[in-house]
């Protein structure tokens, strides 16, 4: 991925969100031949030179100082997260090593977290772009038979656009589109040079229309928390709570949990899968646990 493109793109779908009435500027003239505000609106915003924010918005943030990024990103009005997208995109060498290291397996600790929420919480493990690295038997249960995948296609991103059953599975399957989309992004902006993650965006790019729509949108958001609904073909439609716990100490790894609230048909439907599961995995997995993924496999 070009990572000057991608800062130019990011500015520019930023900027033309913004109208001149959000930020206190007066709309002069009744055509504007451009969506959203001009360069020299954002750059007298900013308290940069035009010339200055043009070069910038052409993709060349190399000397570019972190006050004058601030300042953009007040300008912009950029969210945190979109902060630090700006920041990886213009100065990817901040963070870029920390970025690209990729884990060859699950350390014992996780893999053993795994297995104590087994039969009471599904979870599951997403390496930086999304590869499905470990899982329980329940998330299994939950969301669909991770093991029968081949190694390659067990990535989230693939699942949600490629997979033709996950409109079926996630309710609100566009906010979830929307999510994973993020996700990469965010990954993007500090592992430009990623060749998995290349072909990953090439791919879902060529086969799924609606990737390339949202992929287009440069949308980021981090979405640590929320509600999912979800419509399972034995249980019915389950409402879950989810988290997207960050590991401490590995290579940006994301721990997902989906809890019911106690009491609850969705807290019944979650022990029913959980029976299930058990039973369903035995015969493949000797019923010993978590399942992971093969060491390198994933990775």
């Amino acid at each position: 991925m070009d990572q000057r493109a991608e800062l130019s793109e990011f500015l520019r779908s930023r900027r033309a969100r913004l109208r001149p009435q959000d930020v206190g500027l007066p709309q002069l003239g009744r055509y504007r031949r451009v969506p959203g505000l001009r360069r020299e609106e954002l750059a007298q915003l900013a308290g940069v030179s035009v010339a200055y924010y043009t070069r910038l918005e052409q993709g060349n943030g190399r000397n570019v100082s972190t006050e004058v990024l601030d300042a953009i990103a007040r300008a912009l009005r950029l969210s945190e997260t979109e902060r630090g997208h700006l920041t990886h995109l213009a100065k990817p060498k901040l963070k870029k090593e920390r970025c690209v290291r990729r884990p060859k397996q699950l350390r014992p600790g996780v893999r053993h977290l795994l297995d104590a929420m087994e039969g009471v919480v599904p979870a599951y493990v997403l390496g930086p772009s999304l590869d499905i690295l470990g899982w329980n038997r329940l998330a299994r249960a939950l969301l669909g038979d991770f093991a029968a995948l081949p190694p390659q296609e067990r990535n989230m991103a693939r699942l949600v656009f490629l997979d033709p059953n996950s409109p079926d599975l996630y309710v609100d399957w566009e906010s979830k589109a929307t999510d994973v989309v993020s996700a990469l992004r965010i990954y993007a902006g500090c592992a430009a040079d990623d060749p998995q993650l290349t072909a990953l965006i090439g791919e879902l790019s060529v086969k799924s229309e609606e990737f390339r729509m949202l992929w287009a949108a440069h949308t980021v958001q981090d979405k640590g928390h929320g509600t999912k609904r979800l419509r399972h073909p034995l249980v019915g439609e389950l409402t879950l709570s989810c988290e997207a716990l960050q590991l401490s100490g590995e290579h940006e790894l994301t721990m997902v949990t989906y809890q019911a609230e106690p009491g609850t048909p969705s807290a019944d439907s979650l022990r029913l899968l959980a029976g299930w599961g058990t039973d369903g995995a035995e015969g493949a997995e000797g019923g010993d646990g978590a399942d992971t993924a093969a060491d390198a496999d994933a990775a």
